[in-house]
C-alpha cells in the first residue's frame, strides 16, 4: 500500500512539474509572438541612456523589486562581456529611504520621491510590474514622466493602468504571477544583452 502511494505522488510531483513547465514555455512563446519589437526598442533606448551616460532607473514590488535590483547589478556589474560599468540604480535597496519616505510620505510615495530626487531628462525608468496597478509604481512612472524621463513598463496581464501612463508598455499577458515574473526577467536579460553587444 504505501509503495502505491509512493509511485501515485512521484506520479503527481511528475505532472506538477511538467504543468509548470509547459505554462513557462507558453509565456516565453507569447513573448516571441507579440513583444519582439518592443523589447527591440526598449534595449535601444537603454544603450542609448548609457552612450549618453544617463542613468537608467529601476522600481518594482516584491519579486519585481528583486528583479529590479538584479537587472541593475548586471549594469553596474557585468552581464557577460567586460565593458565599463553603466550607471543603473534600483529604487528598492536603500532602506533608510525607503522607510523614511514610507513613515512620512506613505508607501506610495517611496519610488516617486525618490525619483523626482535622482532622475533627469534623459533618463530610462524600468518599472516592474506584475499587475499594472501597484500605486507607488504608477507614482514613479507619473514623476518620471514629467522630470522628462523615458519610461518602459515591464508589465503584466492586461497591464494594468501603467499601459496608458509609460512610454513604452511590454505586457506579458499571463493571468500567473509566476510566469509573469519569468518572462520579466528574461526581457531583462535580454536589454543587458543588448547593450553589452553596443560596446
Amino acid at each position: 500500500m504505501k509503495e502505491c502511494f509512493e509511485l501515485s505522488a512521484a506520479a503527481d510531483m511528475k505532472t506538477l512539474i511538467l504543468r509548470e513547465i509547459h505554462a513557462h514555455q507558453a509565456a516565453i512563446f507569447q513573448i516571441e509572438q507579440d513583444l519582439l519589437a518592443g523589447i527591440e526598442k526598449a534595449a535601444t533606448h537603454v544603450a542609448d541612456c548609457f552612450r549618453r551616460n544617463n542613468r537608467v532607473i529601476l522600481c518594482g514590488n516584491g519579486g519585481s523589486a528583486a528583479d529590479a535590483q538584479h537587472i541593475a547589478a548586471e549594469f553596474v556589474g557585468r552581464y557577460q562581456r567586460e565593458r565599463r560599468p553603466l550607471p543603473a540604480i534600483a529604487l528598492t535597496t536603500d532602506t533608510s529611504a525607503l522607510t523614511a519616505i514610507g513613515n512620512d510620505y506613505g508607501f506610495d510615495s517611496v519610488f516617486s520621491r525618490q525619483i523626482e530626487a535622482l532622475a533627469q531628462p534623459g533618463d530610462v525608468l524600468l518599472a516592474i510590474s506584475t499587475s499594472g496597478n501597484s500605486a507607488n509604481i504608477l507614482g514613479a512612472i507619473e514623476v518620471a514622466n514629467r522630470v522628462g524621463a523615458y519610461s518602459i513598463g515591464l508589465l503584466g496581464g492586461n497591464g494594468g493602468k501603467a499601459k496608458r501612463i509609460v512610454d513604452l508598455p511590454l505586457i506579458v499577458p499571463a493571468t500567473s504571477v509566476a510566469r509573469v515574473q519569468e518572462a520579466h526577467i528574461l526581457m531583462g536579460h535580454i536589454i543587458c544583452a543588448a547593450v553589452d553587444a553596443s560596446y
